[in-house]
């Protein structure tokens, strides 16, 4: 995956980004998009396919795959290597994920660690830490 040269925040911000890559924005490949950032969730490509064609957004199994992989391969979105399979989201920028262990649901956060954290980090591991994601698990209350 190419790390993007910017945070993508909206719809138009991803579809200008293909258009400044010279990607086809093929009529398919809008759909996923719109799809992504109207339900703001990570969702299977299965789901994907299903969700849109529930919307009456006809697209094909293989083209949900290979248009979830350009986008993805491209750090359009987002794609979360699960046990039971692959799961796209919306976003392309750095963040962790808070996983409700009760629904499966992913929820994104932006979190800022403390610099001390990240010190000590380094100091242990002799590398410089230029990124980090964080996972967090948990149940409802």
């Amino acid at each position: 995956m190419q790390t993007p040269s910017s945070p993508i925040s909206s719809l138009t911000d991803a579809i200008e980004r293909c258009q400044s890559l010279g990607m086809r924005l093929s009529r398919q490949r809008r759909y996923i998009l719109e799809l992504l950032w109207d339900v703001q969730e990570h969702l299977s490509a299965r789901e994907i396919y299903d969700e849109l064609n529930h919307r009456e957004k006809k697209i094909g199994h293989t083209s949900v795959y290979q248009n979830l992989e350009a986008l993805f391969e491209q750090g359009i979105i987002e794609c979360i290597e699960r046990s039971d399979g692959r799961l796209y989201g919306h976003l392309n920028s750095s963040h962790s994920h808070v996983n409700c262990l009760e629904t499966q649901k992913i929820i994104d956060i932006d979190i800022k660690l403390p610099d001390a954290v990240i010190q000590e980090v380094e100091q242990l591991t002799g590398l410089k830490i230029t990124d980090y994601r964080i996972e967090f698990f948990g149940t409802a209350d």
